[in-house]
């Protein structure tokens, strides 16, 4: 096999984040006059981006957001969750001993989320898990974020991983469609934060504990 290229989504794959999204939504939703959301409620509202989940869970616990009053909600979001980022988000079960791992064989590793980069940043060296990856890219690098293909190929191109066998491994459909986008298998991870189960999205493999991941990346690139 050809040394692969392994880019990573972020929350819900890599990291349990969904305590502390929550809280920091919460503290907006609260401010703002709504009810707040629990855990069940992410599984509807990560994947697109903060911004979108913001103005998602502001729709799911009352009125709409005004359009204008959104930037200074959503900074609000990124000043709490940015003082609290890791206050309980953790690495799932196998994350950091996979990684290990698959450093020590040759693969060329990366992030790939949708959370903005200045808190993918932060939260990967709070957790001690940046050393792994030769590139973290998340929303803000570029004008277009997944699933649009460039971003995907912008990732390999820092970890110089174009031309060699490359693989999605995140656990919703925008990764799915990211994967598709740019010509490429997927792997979900079925513990992730999605609404509908990972079975039913497409992907090439999927498993619910990622000490698989290196098997599953030999099965789909020979």
């Amino acid at each position: 096999m050809t040394t692969p290229a392994l880019v990573f989504d972020l929350d819900g794959t890599l990291i349990d984040t969904a305590p502390d999204l929550v809280a920091a939504l919460n503290a907006v939703l609260m401010a703002e006059g709504h009810r707040a959301v629990n855990l069940a409620d992410l599984r509807h509202l990560v994947g697109h981006g903060a911004r979108a989940m913001l103005a998602e869970a502001m729709k799911r616990t009352g009125a709409p957001a005004d359009p204008a009053r959104l930037p200074a909600m959503f900074d609000a979001f990124v000043a709490h969750y940015r003082e609290h980022i890791a206050d309980e988000s953790r690495p799932f079960p196998g994350v950091e001993a996979t990684l290990s791992r698959l450093s020590a064989e040759g693969a060329r590793l990366a992030v790939l989320t949708n959370k903005p980069q200045e808190l993918a940043d932060l939260l990967m060296q709070t957790l001690g898990l940046a050393h792994h990856f030769g590139a973290i890219h998340g929303a803000g690098r570029l004008e277009v974020v997944k699933p649009d293909a460039r971003v995907f190929h912008h990732v390999l191109d820092e970890i110089g991983g174009e031309g060699s066998g490359a693989v999605m491994i995140g656990d919703s459909a925008t990764d799915v469609n990211t994967a598709r986008a740019a010509g490429v298998p997927a792997i979900l991870v079925t513990y992730g934060y999605r609404p509908e189960p990972a079975e039913s999205l497409g992907a090439d493999k999927i498993t619910s504990d990622f000490c698989d991941i290196p098997a599953l990346v030999r099965d789909l690139l020979g």
